[in-house]
């Protein structure tokens, strides 16, 4: 089910119910969805399956020092502004 955000936020015990009961529920702002509400048992499931041992090896600095980052040609910067 999709909660607009007004929804989410006056109900969130119903929200949150849903969620152990029915599984995940998303949230929407705008008509766009933004946001999901998902048991802990399966955030807990999800994050076992993700390898966090992996070392991002453009930060290794023991990792590979031949990775070519490519050039960008005809990518030009603009002077940043600042809009209050």
């Amino acid at each position: 089910m999709t909660w607009p955000v007004a929804d989410a936020k006056a109900r969130f015990s119903e929200l949150l119910d849903a969620a152990e009961n029915q599984g995940p529920q998303t949230i929407s702002r705008r008509g766009i969805e933004t946001a999901v509400v998902i048991p802990i048992a399966e955030w807990k499931r999800l994050n076992a399956s993700v390898q966090r041992d992996m070392i991002d090896p453009l930060t290794d600095p023991n990792g590979p020092h031949d990775i070519e980052i490519p050039v960008l040609r005809g990518f030009k910067l603009r002077p940043a502004t600042l809009e209050d």
